[in-house]
């Protein structure tokens, strides 16, 4: 482990997560194109992303089932070749009909790869390196990003939307090949069996169990609301709303605004190693960070919506960042995962977790696309212009957050509560509230300065 082996099998993984990481968010930057295309509504319009969010999060669970029982490889592998076929079916889409069948695949695909490299990580590095390498696939997966907001951006606009979803179909069949071709599952045989030490399942029967234990520990569950809360609102902005808001609602040129998006991306690479490190270093105050994060994320947020008219330009850029720290903060949840799991579930628990984070997103997706048809609606009825993504309303439909994330917040509390429990009885660690620890750390401080 943690040799060069490792890193060569770790860049493989996440050059394959990268192009995930591309063809989830392409439609993200072709959202007003796909209306115009199709003839849509905004609600219309959201349901080609919360489609594809929803076969990602219902596809969680089985993925994290199927990762234990054959291993990462062949579903990373997979997941390549079923958003190759996604991308090429949108590509050639005559109708939504056959737009929200490749958005399947390309949901599909993606559900099969970002477990399933965060599984293969525990199989090559560990220590304290393996949270901060968690970190950074994570962070450099988020490039992906980078790729559909500016390089996929400028081949839509200037080519049209058939070359550009053909080129990003390319780049999955890239990814296919080299996996296939020079990927690894790991050290540990695939037969041997669970009761003898192996990280996999020795049977269907053996992987369901896993699953069921996974559900019932709180740990997961505290995993699962982390994720819930920490990674929605910037899925939800970058995959869908946050380019029609900038263009259409606040008046960003296109360039701009992917400019804007690749800063979701460059935050995230930054804060993600620091997040890392703290994790690591500070594994009993976990979730002490995904509440600091999402307490960021709804005071900007705030300051956003209320500014008189149209916000600033520092204001939204602060906005940006903050939503990208939200992406390596989710990655925490995965970390509660292995810590309160064995090898051997891990990829049961990391697909439960998983889930939170896009169900959270696909739900608030939608309820914002139904959001600004009735505003627009109303708009209309009380004779004024047609205008879906006006700023006006989406200061209104970008509210339902605080509904989705503000019931995440309390269940991740109560799982919090659960965890500290089960810590206490089964290893005697009582963990304090994090002003108690502060207020020991100061008195020690003050006692050790005195003295000296």
């Amino acid at each position: 482990m943690n040799s060069r082996r490792s890193w060569l099998v770790w860049s493989i993984a996440v050059f394959a997560y990268i192009v995930a990481v591309m063809q989830r968010t392409s439609l993200g930057v072709s959202g007003i194109e796909a209306a115009h295309r199709f003839d849509i509504s905004a609600s219309a319009l959201s349901s080609l992303t919360v489609v594809q969010l929803v076969v990602y999060a219902g596809l969680q669970i089985p993925t994290g089932v199927l990762l234990d029982r054959v291993g990462p490889k062949a579903l990373i592998s997979v997941g390549a070749v079923l958003m190759l076929g996604g991308q090429l079916t949108l590509a050639v889409a005559p109708s939504i009909g056959v737009a929200i069948f490749g958005r399947i695949l390309v949901g599909a695909g993606d559900a099969l790869t970002f477990i399933s490299v965060i599984r293969l990580l525990a199989s090559w590095f560990h220590g304290r390196l393996l949270p901060q390498v968690s970190q950074w696939t994570g962070n450099i997966g988020q490039l992906g990003q980078v790729l559909s907001a500016i390089p996929l951006s400028l081949l839509l606009h200037q080519y049209g939307w058939t070359p550009a979803f053909l080129s990003a179909a390319a780049l999955s069949l890239i990814a296919a090949v080299l996996v296939i071709m020079l990927l690894s599952n790991g050290r540990v045989p695939i037969r041997v069996a669970e009761e003898a030490g192996s990280d996999r399942a020795a049977s269907w029967p053996a992987a369901f169990r896993q699953l069921r234990e996974s559900l019932a520990r709180p740990g997961t569950q505290l995993g699962f609301w982390s994720h819930f809360v920490t990674q929605s609102s910037g899925t939800v902005f970058s995959l869908l709303w946050g380019f029609p808001m900038l263009t259409a609602g606040l008046g960003y040129s296109p360039g701009s605004a992917s400019g804007l998006l690749t800063l979701i991306v460059a935050a995230g690479v930054v804060s993600g190693p620091i997040l890392g490190i703290l994790t690591a270093r500070y594994p009993l105050r976990r979730s002490n960070l995904v509440l600091g994060i999402v307490s960021m994320i709804g005071i900007v947020w705030s300051t956003v919506l209320l500014w008189p008219g149209h916000p600033p330009g520092w204001l939204v850029a602060t906005l940006v960042i903050v939503l990208g720290i939200g992406g390596p903060g989710s990655l925490i949840g995965f970390d509660f995962a292995r810590t309160f799991n064995p090898m051997r579930s891990l990829g049961s628990a990391s697909g439960v977790v998983n889930v939170g984070g896009f169900l959270a997103s696909f739900v608030m997706m939608y309820l914002i696309g139904l959001v600004l048809d009735i505003a627009d609606t109303a708009r209309v009825s009380g004779g004024g212009a047609s205008d879906v993504f006006a700023w006006d309303s989406f200061r209104i439909a970008l509210l339902v957050q605080y509904l989705v994330i503000g019931a995440g917040t309390v269940f991740l509390i109560r799982a919090r509560r659960r965890t500290r429990l089960q810590l206490h009885a089964d290893e005697g660690i009582e963990v304090a509230p994090l002003w108690v620890s502060l207020a020991r750390s100061w008195t020690r401080r003050t006692r050790k300065g005195r003295s000296i």
